[in-house]
């Protein structure tokens, strides 16, 4: 039977490794100027780029409740925000 990660409908894996966090969802340098360029505010940054590094992985935008708490977190202090920063 074919995982759900693979199916039409791709879901986030219920363990994600580090390696994975580190290659799948650290943004780069560009990204994270873009970002910073494009929000307003440190929230809708978090939130634009969970968005793109969620799309880049599995080819659509997940709801904001669907991003485990993991991704969220690592993406986080990939990009250097406050640790209070939700994305909206």
């Amino acid at each position: 039977m074919t995982s759900i990660e693979r199916t039409a409908y791709p879901r986030f894996k219920r363990l994600i490794t580090a390696r994975e966090l580190h290659v799948l969802f650290t943004p780069s340098e560009e990204e994270r100027a873009w970002a910073e360029e494009a929000a307003d505010s440190n929230r809708h940054q978090l939130a634009l780029l969970l968005a793109l590094k969620s799309y880049q992985r599995m080819g659509c935008f997940p709801k904001a409740y669907d991003v485990p708490e993991q991704v969220l977190e690592f993406v986080r202090r990939a990009a250097e925000l406050p640790e209070d920063t939700l994305p909206v």
